[in-house]
């Protein structure tokens, strides 16, 4: 009996034993998938190591999706093949097409060793040795013929990528580099042909180093890029194959897609976390830093939220699922990277159009070489040479690379810290931010009421006022608790509770009768109302004493100060917007280090402020939660979401923070202009080298003896990507 499985690449039928036998299957984490063919095996293995349709959300907003076998064939949705009934898979983005004419990066390799092999035989046998050397190839019947025969299989098999690509390239009216390519290997291998017959000599030796350096030029390239892609398919292997699911008393086993939302899911400990959902049930520390960038595990217990691929730690979780698929918060990253990364910056955009400018000057350049060589007759075999070598140098590879790779860094990397990148325009922008505006509560501040300070017996006032207040709901009892407990402080037991309107409480502790209020509480007793600005004061009073004074304010994150110390090294300036009164936020900016802010500001005045700022000539950064200061994060230059957590589609800005951390806007910056700089330095090295090089190819200084061959011309435009691609690849290693 024949035993089959789907293929999860093309969704052929497989016979298993025969698929092992040929070494055509994979096991990961425990799960067999088999395969027709090689292809099918590594396109699988070169995505993200998952099938496309197994886990909804991983394609991007703008994918289509074509059948492997019939590629004409292209849908918005997945579904089935109308011409042979194969599921679609994930294509190409729309209106985009492939310079690589789909090859990956092994058949690059594949292509560039074979290209090598022959292309030795084919430099032997066409006198370069007898030229250099004055060493003849050994003779036999035909041996004239082998350049023809060798460099014909090295023009149709090598050279077909570049073939196709020119093709498309035309036929999408986007000349470029595999254009030039294209007519530089047509023309070259058209000429050879006629030589041979002609009886005058041809450029076979140059045309099969050409293709061959071509191929390995290309072959690094992908290898880059792929590179640069690596960290997005990481994010997506975070999710697990399958979840248990809690039905009754027992669980079971499904596979992701069969996941639903409401579903309860058991998380035993180590395990990943399946979708988005609420703990129901345990108490475990969950390490999330691959998603969020949170270096430390965060602990999780009843109604906290939980992200679809975190890892669970030594606890278990029970948790309810609230968002699946292209829902969750681990999808929109995916998707918001995939959306920055098909975005273009205004320097990309000019990139481009310089790259296509340099395509007409190429061939312009080259087509005048030819003319110009053969008018001073050169001979037809040095023009048609140096015009080949014009082509293949003037190919704006490097320019056309230097760029979206930066970009594509740039992007990754910065989601990988928890700054979501909505518009690249954005990140471009926030190198030249002058001055950041934040709103103060909850973003340089907790948002929430802390203890500052104690005046007096510290652990006995507070203990005491904690006692009074333990059963409250009011936000000053809250954090007198929280400070309690956070000092594990004995807390004595409080009878006779007591509410005192407009004044604050009391209760007995013991015998003695406690008072926690505002300086009400004093009355009858000798001491003067303390006055610190920007605190609100709680007076604890035992008896007829007073023991202790607490101030309580809207406390300051630790990270702030250290983030607008940050930012005034970096040169930008910091101003607060807060709807506190003058004395509050006189006081955090004072605590905090800044020099200009703006107190009494309704939600609605935001706006008008970060208008007044670029009134004067300032470039402003608006950091914000999202949605009470949308319209300020609008008005701004650069519009900065903080503390969203997994919340991704905050559309008023245009950077989206993760965490509730202000040194986070400090990297945005930092990112920004790092890969403005990488980018700068790319498109130096790009465009300086084509200028230098034109002229070399077309023979300017031939008669000082200084002349470049097509293969040198290819060897050097390689050297050249490659370049670019290292230095764009360093981004990787910068400390934000």
């Amino acid at each position: 009996m024949i035993v089959t499985a789907t293929d999860p690449v093309c969704g052929m039928q497989v016979d298993k034993d025969l698929a092992q036998k040929k070494g055509l299957s994979i096991v990961k984490d425990g799960k067999s998938s088999y395969f027709c063919s090689e292809r099918c095996k590594n396109e699988y293995e070169q995505r993200t190591g998952q099938p496309r349709a197994e886990h909804p959300g991983h394609a991007a907003a703008n994918t289509v999706y074509t059948c492997p076998m019939h590629p004409n064939v292209r849908r918005d949705k997945p579904g089935l093949c109308p011409e042979c009934g194969m599921q679609l898979v994930p294509g190409k983005a729309k209106e985009e097409y492939d310079k690589h004419a789909g090859h990956s990066p092994n058949i690059f390799k594949m292509k560039f060793w074979i290209s090598l092999f022959l292309t030795v035989p084919v430099v032997i046998y066409s006198g370069v040795l007898e030229e250099l050397f004055g060493v003849s190839a050994p003779a036999f019947p035909g041996s004239a013929y082998v350049p023809l025969i060798l460099g014909s299989i090295i023009f149709f098999y090598g050279g077909w990528v570049f073939l196709i690509g020119g093709y498309r390239e035309t036929r999408a009216k986007l000349p470029g580099m595999m254009t030039l390519i294209a007519i530089a290997i047509i023309a070259a291998y058209s000429y050879s042909v006629y030589a041979v017959f002609a009886g005058v000599p041809g450029l076979f030796w140059e045309l099969t180093t050409l293709i061959t350096i071509m191929l390995l030029g290309h072959w690094m390239e992908m290898r880059a890029v792929q590179g640069s892609q690596k960290a997005l398919k990481e994010l997506a292997k975070l999710l697990p194959d399958t979840a248990e699911v809690l039905r009754g008393k027992q669980t079971v086993t499904v596979p992701l897609t069969e996941l639903k939302k409401g579903d309860l899911v058991l998380v035993r400990p180590g395990a990943k976390v399946p979708a988005d959902g609420v703990v129901a049930e345990g108490e475990s520390d969950v390490d999330e830093a691959l998603i969020t960038g949170e270096s430390k595990p965060v602990l999780k217990k009843a109604k906290s939220q939980v992200i679809a691929g975190s890892v669970n730690g030594d606890g278990s979780l029970t948790v309810k699922i609230t968002s699946i698929g292209e829902k969750t918060f681990l999808s929109g990253i995916m998707r918001l990277v995939q959306e920055a990364q098909a975005s273009k910056s205004r320097i990309q955009v000019l990139s481009d159009k310089a790259a296509f400018l340099l395509t007409i000057v190429a061939v312009v350049a080259g087509g005048a070489t030819l003319v110009s060589w053969i008018v001073a007759k050169a001979g037809v075999g040095f023009a048609m040479e140096r015009f080949v070598s014009v082509l293949v140098i003037a190919c704006p590879h490097a320019l056309g690379l230097a760029v979206p790779l930066v970009a594509t860094i740039s992007t990754t990397l910065s989601a990988r810290n928890g700054l979501l990148v909505k518009q690249r325009l954005a990140l471009e922008a926030a190198r030249n931010i002058d001055i950041v505006v934040f709103d103060k509560t909850g973003t340089l501040t907790t948002g929430a009421f802390g203890v500052v300070g104690i005046d007096g017996d510290d652990d006995k006032a507070l203990s005491f006022a904690a006692a009074v207040d333990r059963h409250s709901e009011h936000p000053i009892a809250k954090a007198l608790v929280h400070e309690a407990e956070a000092r594990k402080l004995k807390l004595p037991t409080a009878t006779a509770f007591k509410r005192l309107p407009g004044v604050g409480a009391q209760a007995k502790l013991g015998r003695t009768l406690v008072k926690v209020g505002t300086e009400k509480v004093l009355e009858g007793i000798r001491t003067k109302p303390k006055e610190l600005p920007g605190q609100t004061l709680v007076y604890v009073v035992a008896g007829k004493k007073l023991i202790g004074v607490i101030g309580l304010a809207d406390k300051v994150r630790e990270e702030s100060r250290q983030a607008i110390k940050d930012l005034n090294q970096l040169g930008v300036k910091v101003a607060m917007l807060t709807g506190d009164t003058e004395d509050v936020a006189k006081a955090v900016a004072a605590d905090i280090g800044i020099d200009q802010y703006f107190a009494r500001v309704k939600p609605d005045e935001k706006a008008e402020k970060v208008k007044l700022l670029q009134s004067q000539g300032s470039r402003v950064a608006m950091v914000g939660d999202g949605i009470n200061d949308a319209p300020a994060l609008t008005q701004a230059d650069v519009g900065i979401a903080i503390g969203a957590g997994t919340n991704v589609a905050i559309e008023s800005a245009g950077i989206i923070l993760v965490r509730n951390d202000p040194r986070d806007v400090v990297k945005i910056i930092r990112l920004s202009r790092l890969t403005y700089r990488k980018m700068i330095q790319n498109l130096w090295w790009a465009s300086g080298y084509n200028i230098i090089a034109i002229p070399l190819a077309a023979g300017v200084l031939s008669s000082q003896g200084i002349l470049l061959q097509p293969a040198v011309g290819a060897l050097f435009m390689s050297f050249s990507t490659v370049i670019v691609a290292i230095n764009a690849s360093l981004l990787w290693k910068a400390k934000l």
